[in-house]
């Protein structure tokens, strides 16, 4: 761990596994906070924040962070492999938002904002308050921020959270998901080893305990905790906060639509479709509902079970490879359970639904699900409305535009989309209809660290990227000053 400058162990000497996805073997171990380690990480978030000038010093902020920069490049192919183990995403996911993405602006985006933000702005002129009042407002930083990181893109989200928040001149206590602590860890020691960072500006604290973790919602020296995973720890989350006023950004789940308008080229539905199967389905922003146009509705399911059966599951280390393994044996039976609860509540499975076994030998351990395909007719059934986080689409008809839209929103989610029409007007017209924090229309990739990315609804609170990310770890005071009458 990362803890007031010093990489170190936990103080009780626990520690915990890192299982391979892939496998089910162990890959080694990881140091397991107890409360004291927590505490002290908190503490001295607080302390850097207070009695450094971190929060003040935007030259230090860039120097630091592009120090960060230049040690994570330094060490990429360290970094891919290292994730490809622990998360069991498919090689080919690293070009893109498992790695590459990340390394090339979720740093760079927030440095450069240190420069061209608009950290004050002065106030016209006001009689109100007679000629020589004048007024100011200043963007100064939140204060300590708690950053906790989910399993599945998990270096993706952790650069994105500390990236603008430590821009803006916060401090940061991080926590990555158990199941995936390494790339977090890498990350202490290249702060440590490589940076200028003021000790406790940034600590990185690894746990298997829920309660451990739950001290960085209840404490009254953190002043934001940042979040990204399931809507129910979420709402877990504000409530913890809420005694202590805390403010939350919480980008949390989906059950996005893929909407298929009567004009698009089935084919393409088709492709796009199999993009819900990419690291095994394990995407809060995966369309994972397809809606189709009735009249056309059979034949895609077809070509749908045609595809999802010629999907490469295996080994995630193999180039060709698609699917790789859920993160971990509880994920594995969650996405089961919840199959089988779709063939009981009436939904027709065309392929799939159960744990793939035909693998090689030495992935016989590992957690991997068949792509798996379901038709429902029963919109209200919960396989079609519930986040299942594992390579299953569900595919919906509907009975034009109006009545797509209507489907798409009625979902307690809100997170992402896509619209397929022949007509990029049509497209678009649509999209704008559909209550989602991000969209694509024909294929258009929203993805950006200069774009802000969230939910509306029970998809959560706030945008992660983008001005917006960057603007939720600052606080706003408006400073009145009177000037002295002259002698």
């Amino acid at each position: 761990m990362l803890i007031g400058g010093e990489l170190c162990t936990a103080k009780g000497g626990a520690e915990f596994d890192n299982i391979s996805p892939a496998t089910g073997a162990v890959l080694g171990t990881t140091t397991a906070a107890g409360e004291p380690d927590m505490e002290r990480a908190i503490a001295a978030a607080r302390h850097a924040f207070d009695h450094t000038d971190w929060s003040t010093n935007r030259a230090l902020r860039t120097r630091c962070l592009e120090q960060l920069q230049a040690a994570l490049d330094a060490e990429r192919a360290d970094l891919g492999e290292e994730l490809v183990a622990e998360t069991g995403c498919p090689v080919m996911t690293l070009s893109n938002a498992q790695l590459d993405w990340p390394l090339a602006a979720a740093l760079r985006y927030p440095i450069r904002l240190i420069g061209e933000f608009r950290w004050e702005r002065v106030l016209e002129p006001s009689e109100l308050f007679g000629p020589r009042n004048t007024r100011r407002v200043v963007q100064v930083p939140v204060g300590v921020v708690a950053a906790i990181c989910p399993s599945n893109f998990p270096l993706e989200v952790v650069l994105n959270k500390i990236g603008p928040a430590l821009a803006a001149g916060n401090t940061v206590v991080l926590k990555p998901d158990p199941n995936t602590p390494w790339n977090a860890t890498r990350l202490g020691r290249l702060v440590a080893e490589r940076t200028d960072f003021p000790a406790g500006v940034l600590n990185i604290v690894t746990t298997p305990s829920n309660e451990v973790a739950r001290l960085l919602t209840t404490d009254p020296r953190v002043d934001l905790v940042s979040f990204t995973g399931s809507t129910a720890v979420g709402k877990a989350i504000m409530r913890a906060g809420a005694d202590t006023m805390k403010r939350s950004f919480l980008e949390l789940g989906g059950k996005s639509a893929l909407i298929v308008l009567d004009d698009a080229d089935p084919g393409a539905a088709v492709n796009s479709a199999v993009g819900v199967c990419v690291h095994a389905g394990q995407a809060c922003a995966a369309t994972s509902r397809m809606l189709l146009p009735r009249k056309k509705f059979e034949d895609v399911i077809a070509q749908l079970g045609a595809a999802y059966d010629m999907v490469p599951v295996g080994d995630p280390g193999l180039p060709g490879t698609l699917v790789g393994p859920l993160v971990s044996a509880a994920q594995q039976r969650r996405v089961l359970d919840s199959c089988t609860r779709g063939v009981r509540d009436g939904a027709r499975l065309v392929t799939g639904g159960g744990i793939a076994t035909d693998l090689p030998s030495h992935l016989s351990g590992g957690y991997f699900f068949q792509p798996t395909v379901f038709a429902c007719a029963d919109e209200s059934i919960a396989i079609a409305r519930a986040e299942i986080f594992g390579p299953v689409l569900v595919v919906l008809p509907h009975d034009g535009d109006d009545d797509a839209v209507r489907i798409a929103n009625d979902s307690r989610y809100g997170l992402a989309g896509a619209v397929l029409s022949g007509s990029l007007e049509r497209g678009m017209a649509v999209a704008q209809r559909i209550r989602t924090g991000a969209i694509g229309v024909n294929g258009g990739m929203y993805y950006g660290a200069d774009a802000p990315f969230g939910g509306f609804k029970h998809s959560g609170v706030g945008r992660q990227c983008g001005l917006e990310g960057f603007q939720q770890y600052l606080e706003t005071t408006t400073i009145a000053a009177r000037a002295p009458k002259s002698s």
